[in-house]
């Protein structure tokens, strides 16, 4: 059984708790904390429609991130499967050495961040963040963000703060993901100067023509922004279920697959359910690869029991 609980992220997290803590009282349920990143939540449902036919219970809580990490301390969440690092490195760091939680796996292979521009500029030169300060009148020294407090704005900030790059004078223009793609649409539809924070796996990189420029000092991390995004368990819940650790350990995704996901999702407006069947039905290989090893919860193979299930 599955049901996706929406809270505000702004709340305190004791009315976080207090709202999971009913599902989790017998620590039979297997509770995914979800941002409202539509990646992470095909991802998580996908994760959902493998494990119910094996007997597992579950619950989505639709939380804020800093709310997530709380909640795997706290005892409330017990699996997060979008650990954007370095980004959330603040958050991750502290708790995983102190033994609070695990990271299974890299599930997005080739995931990035880092600022972007339309090719048009890049084939004109502006290639990195050297290029920009040149160019700052073009730009109206405007970065566009995603949001105030995400890490992407932390990172900018400092780099305004400490003058990186030549942008001590640039602004941070924060809206949200939305505000912030809309805006690049318009620019690129009148082949207009914008430089915004950029990501892979999203739909952007399938719908906008743009490059991401070259960071020498790897503000947004080593090789120009590479990411990892990890799988986290609580690590009671994960001594508690070698068997669902199994299944983390080989549910992976390529960046194209999860930017499929977001654009489905979340650009197109599709029923979720609707869209992580049909990845499912899509890629029988992958998912018999991913249920090696892995058992129902009586002891039986997985992957006969979703091969029917599926009609893979």
């Amino acid at each position: 059984m599955t049901h996706l609980k929406p809270l505000a992220s702004g709340i305190a997290f004791a009315t976080a708790a207090l709202f999971v803590s009913a599902a989790h009282a017998d620590d039979q349920t297997l509770d995914f904390g979800v941002p409202a990143w539509p990646g992470i939540t095909v991802k998580t449902a996908i994760a959902e429609k493998l494990l119910n036919p094996l007997g597992y219970e579950t619950s989505t809580h639709e939380i804020g991130l800093q709310v997530i990490y709380q909640g795997i301390e706290s005892g409330d969440i017990d699996a997060f499967l979008g650990a954007w690092l370095p980004a959330q490195r603040e958050m991750f760091n502290p708790r995983k050495e102190s033994g609070v939680l695990i990271d299974v796996a890299n599930n997005v292979d080739g995931a990035q961040m880092t600022l972007a521009v339309p090719e048009y500029l890049y084939e004109n030169g502006i290639q990195s963040f050297a290029d920009l300060d040149e160019h700052r009148d073009q730009f109206n020294g405007q970065i566009h963000g995603f949001g105030a407090g995400s890490a992407a704005s932390e990172i900018l900030h400092d780099a305004i703060d400490n003058d990186t790059w030549g942008l001590g004078d640039w602004r941070l223009v924060d809206t949200s993901e939305v505000g912030m793609l809309s805006a690049a649409r318009d620019a690129i539809s009148r082949e207009e100067a914008i430089v915004w924070v950029g990501w892979t796996p999203h739909w952007m990189n399938l719908e906008l023509p743009m490059r991401y420029l070259d960071d020498p000092e790897n503000l947004f991390g080593e090789n120009n922004g590479e990411s990892d995004v990890l799988t986290l368990l609580r690590s009671d819940y994960a001594d508690a279920n070698p068997n669902v650790v199994t299944l983390f350990e080989q549910f992976t995704f390529t960046a194209e697959e999860q930017s499929w996901m977001i654009q489905a999702f979340g650009q197109e407006e599709r029923d979720l359910s609707e869209v992580a069947e049909q990845w499912i039905n899509d890629h029988s290989e992958r998912i018999e690869a991913m249920l090696a090893d892995v058992t129902t919860t009586d002891g039986d193979p997985a992957w006969p029991v979703i091969e029917e299930r599926f009609n893979l």
